[in-house]
């Protein structure tokens, strides 16, 4: 039977007790009234800045391994070999095409138009119209001083609104 490692207490020491922070697998042996007044004074953080504390709660967040920004590693510029026949990793917005191995596919008008208002069906026509003003709002002329591009841009979302309007809506 253990003793209690409290200097004077000749109790059993029934209840453990981690030693330090740097070593929570070693243990101080305590009775019940020396291990409560053991815990109510020992704090893990003592001696961290806030800095060190903040720091020590991110990486106990993900169980003290690595991380790294989703798709980071699994990208093409990572896997050069890795073949991409549906065009997963592609970006198919850049040019109005999909790239598959054997052949580069044009998107239909409807796809090109879902691509620019980036909304997949099934949507309702408040859910369109919604969105339409939220892209007017973003890329309207007026707000970026009849900058050109913008009117452009503008032009392309008025013809996928129209688009979708009459492919899902008429």
């Amino acid at each position: 039977m253990r003793m209690c490692e409290h200097p004077g207490c000749a109790a059993g020491g029934d209840f453990r007790a981690p030693r330090s922070r740097a070593s929570l697998d070693l243990y101080y042996w305590f009775c019940l009234a020396h291990v409560r007044e053991y815990n109510a004074a020992w704090n893990y953080y003592a001696g961290m800045s806030e800095a060190e504390i903040e720091a020590e709660i991110r990486h106990d967040t993900t169980w003290q391994r690595p991380t790294w920004p989703l798709g980071s590693r699994y990208s093409p510029n990572h896997a050069p070999g890795m073949r991409d026949y549906f065009g997963v990793f592609g970006d198919p917005a850049a040019e109005g095409t999909r790239e598959t191995p054997r052949n580069k596919r044009q998107l239909s008008p409807q796809e090109a138009a879902l691509v620019v208002f980036e909304i997949a069906p099934p949507f309702t026509l408040v859910r369109l119209k919604a969105r339409y003003k939220e892209l007017v709002k973003l890329h309207h002329p007026d707000a970026h001083g009849g900058d050109k591009a913008a009117e452009e841009k503008l032009k392309v979302i008025n013809q996928a609104y129209s688009t979708l309007k009459a492919s899902y809506f008429s």
